[in-house]
């Protein structure tokens, strides 16, 4: 059962949804740290303020060292949110809104404007299909996301990786990368260098785990044979979502099921950690945990980084009861936590580049 519980989740986190022949009806999220939580705003890089509001909305220019809700109430909200990547000016931010089980999931977008995040659209290439995980390049150019969309026509039971161009009124028709990036296994969660090597997960064959850490060189517009990481990434156990720095000195990403991931003491899996590595003469160090001030007992995924290079943005599941509660809950303490936005379905958070210890 532990087994099932475990690879239920792996395949929810990994890929939304997916054709599954059994579930485990004891899959209970479990989340943590209800009450008047922070939320730091996002600034564009010209005003270079670092301005936090909490839920009341009340204002100050302080900086959290420890992750705080972004985007509270309009990004973040009670519903499922994941993901998230920026426009190169910081006006413009992308992220996945997606049902609780990842039947569903669609690309949303917010704007910058008169000192607030606006209220999030779907965005134009998104909404029909099962879609998520935006990522920009560095410059601008592309769009890159997961989805389980037709090729050429075709259903299909596996993700895949997909861009869309930039244009003057918006985003381009998405394309599929196919192959040798795209297989017929899994593949997402693409980011992208300065030079245009793109990373990501796939579950294909040969991995060290069920889901490993590959890139691919850009070579004359084309991207080259997908490369393994290696041993000082990924292991028997899953690795995904890499965050790569454009100038590919570091790499953030999730990891499932190694022996130092932080577990909770109520439904007792493995639900995913963050983890860095950093480039060392074109060397991958060994992965180092980001600890329990990133890390909880609750799922910990999907990271990236401002463009600009100062926060470090990832999907948190943590709530009002990550951990056990250390008294009995009545149904009225246990329904409001469950329509807050400390209900356990993600969130996206925000903390300062230094938490990551890569300088």
């Amino acid at each position: 059962m532990r087994f099932a519980a475990v690879l239920f989740c792996l395949v929810d986190l990994l890929c939304g949804s997916m054709v599954v022949t059994r579930t485990n009806p004891d899959h209970d999220v479990m989340v943590r740290n209800m009450g008047e939580a922070k939320v730091t705003i996002q600034i564009p890089a010209e005003e270079s303020i670092e301005e936090q509001a909490t839920v009341g909305g009340r204002r100050k220019r302080v900086l959290d060292a420890k992750p705080s809700i972004f985007g509270e109430s309009v990004i973040s909200g009670p519903d499922y949110e994941r993901g998230g990547t920026f426009t190169p000016d910081g006006k413009t931010f992308y992220f996945s809104k997606r049902s609780p089980s990842g039947y569903f999931s669609a690309i949303c977008v917010s704007h910058y404007r008169n000192g607030k995040w606006s209220m999030p659209e779907i965005a134009s290439f998104s909404g029909h299909f099962v879609d998520q995980d935006p990522i920009i390049s560095p410059d601008g150019s592309k769009l890159f996301f997961t989805s389980r969309r037709p090729v050429n026509g075709k259903e299909r039971e596996d993700s895949d990786i997909w861009s869309a161009e930039k244009t003057d009124v918006g985003w381009s028709q998405p394309q599929n990368l196919g192959p040798p990036v795209n297989t017929s296994a899994n593949e997402g969660y693409a980011t992208v260098t300065r030079e245009g090597t793109l990373y990501f997960h796939s579950s294909r064959e040969g991995g060290r785990g069920s889901f490993d850490i590959y890139r691919s060189r850009s070579l004359n517009e084309k991207y080259a044979e997908p490369e393994n990481l290696g041993d000082a990434i990924n292991t028997p156990a899953a690795e995904a979502h890499p965050f790569i720095a454009p100038d590919e000195s570091y790499l953030v990403f999730l990891s499932v099921g190694r022996s130092d991931e932080i577990i909770g003491d109520g439904n007792r899996y493995v639900r995913g950690d963050l983890y860095v590595s950093l480039r060392r003469d074109g060397v991958w160090t060994t992965a180092r945990h980001l600890g329990s001030d990133i890390n909880t007992a609750a799922a910990e995924l999907c990271p990236f980084v401002s463009l600009d290079g100062k926060y470090l943005f990832f999907t948190s599941e943590r709530g009002f009861v990550t951990t056990l509660p250390k008294e009995r809950l009545g149904f009225h303490q246990i329904m409001r936590g469950l329509r807050s936005i400390s209900n356990g379905l993600g969130n996206i958070y925000q903390v300062d580049i230094s938490a990551l210890g890569v300088n």
